[in-house]
């Protein structure tokens, strides 16, 4: 049996300091010494085999808190461990004690396609970090090859000529980062993602400083409700891309991980469209698709086969997986305007699902570390810049 754990770690905007990533907002060198410092502590407290991490603007920046981990992991492993002179040290509990080091660690950077590298106007990329490595070369998914036209039909009664327009994707917000990691006699694929957020798009018309949704003197709840419809839209597309990725991975047989930041919780339709449909309870009931008459239902015969075609290429959240079998539901990854939430998700395919006889894996527990978050909404709890706003979350694994 090989045991390994796997994290999800949004950091809130990683950068060197004094370099301005959005709109008067850069790091002193004093402030990002402070985040390096909580970074390191919080890696090596998740101390993960797999780590996803979300907005990273450069990749040195984090190789600088990977090495500060591992600076802190080998003190601690001299502090706690007894040397080969002490006659108990191979007591289990100096096993559990030590930490492992990422010094031989793989780390794949994914920079954002729309980042140009202007102070102000940077953008944020993703990176995985694995102590197994990687099989093969990590790919990014960003900038479409050929654009993405969503088409939409006429709605009934406005058929004929009618046009209903199309919505068109040629690149995502920010990069899906896909690798393969061989995990003892496994090749496991894990996609790494941080989806468009819920913060509304608007506008700006040409010669304009800005979008006038954006001027909160003059509010527009029309306008800026349009700017929502159209981040939901860009998120949902997204996670579309995601979805076809993931059945590539999975109808080549592959076991699949997807994690980070949906910006959504589990059961919005972005986060339905990345884990696929939950099968009908009995498609017996159901009238055919080409149903000539009431009757025409499907057979028990195609009821099994159907329901086999979804599930074998549904994700399942690890969040739920662990809290079906939990006394209580204590489990959120952000909280603001006094809503808390999980936004951060890891879901596992088949071949980790507990009621699945011939999964190869199995999650033994679930953690969320979101001791540091507070509402940073309420007047008595001021939002924290340098530590992260989002909790990490990391599964425990072991495969068969």
């Amino acid at each position: 049996m090989t045991e390994f754990t796997i994290a999800s770690f949004n950091v809130k905007n990683l950068i060197e300091p004094d370099k301005e990533y959005y709109e008067f907002q850069q790091y002193t060198p004093e402030e990002h010494a402070w985040k390096e410092d909580w970074m390191a502590n919080q890696l090596l407290t998740l101390d993960a085999d797999i780590v996803g991490f979300q907005e990273i603007f450069e990749e040195e920046a984090l190789r600088s808190v990977i090495d500060e981990t591992n600076r802190r992991a080998e003190a601690l492993n001299a502090a706690t461990l007894p040397d080969k002179s002490k006659s108990y040290r191979r007591k289990v509990i100096f096993r559990k004690l030590a930490v492992e080091p990422y010094t031989d660690a793989a780390l794949a950077f994914a920079p954002n396609a729309a980042d140009e590298g202007v102070p102000g106007q940077r953008r944020p990329g993703l990176a995985l970090l694995s102590r197994f490595g990687f099989e093969g070369a990590p790919e990014m998914i960003q900038d479409l090859p050929q654009p993405l036209d969503i088409p939409f039909q006429p709605l009934r009664g406005m058929e004929g000529d009618q046009e209903a327009g199309f919505y068109r994707l040629r690149r995502l917000s920010r990069p899906i980062l896909k690798v393969r990691v061989p995990v003892g006699n496994r090749v496991i694929t894990v996609f790494n993602c941080h989806l468009k957020s819920k913060l509304g798009e608007y506008l700006k018309p040409k010669g304009a400083e800005y979008a006038p949704e954006e001027d909160l003197t003059r509010y527009d709840p029309v306008g800026r409700a349009l700017g929502s419809l159209r981040a939901a839209v860009r998120r949902m597309a997204e996670a579309w891309v995601l979805r076809g990725e993931i059945v590539k991975e999975i109808n080549a047989g592959h076991p699949v991980m997807v994690m980070g930041d949906f910006n959504d919780g589990e059961h919005a339709v972005s986060s339905e469209i990345i884990a696929g449909e939950t099968p009908f309870k009995n498609y017996a009931w159901m009238l055919r698709h080409d149903a000539k008459a009431a009757n025409d239902r499907y057979s028990a015969e195609e009821h099994r086969q159907i329901t086999g075609d979804i599930e074998r290429v549904r994700l399942h959240s690890a969040e739920k997986l662990f809290v079906r079998k939990s006394l209580r539901d204590m489990v959120y990854t952000s909280a603001f305007g006094g809503v808390y939430e999980s936004i951060d998700q890891l879901f596992l395919s088949r071949h980790f699902h507990p009621d699945n006889p011939d999964r190869i894996g199995d999650m033994t527990y679930f953690s969320v570390f979101n001791d540091h978050l507070t509402d940073g909404s309420h007047p008595e709890a001021p939002y924290n810049k340098l530590a992260s706003d989002h909790g990490q979350i990391v599964a425990h694994m072991a495969l068969r």
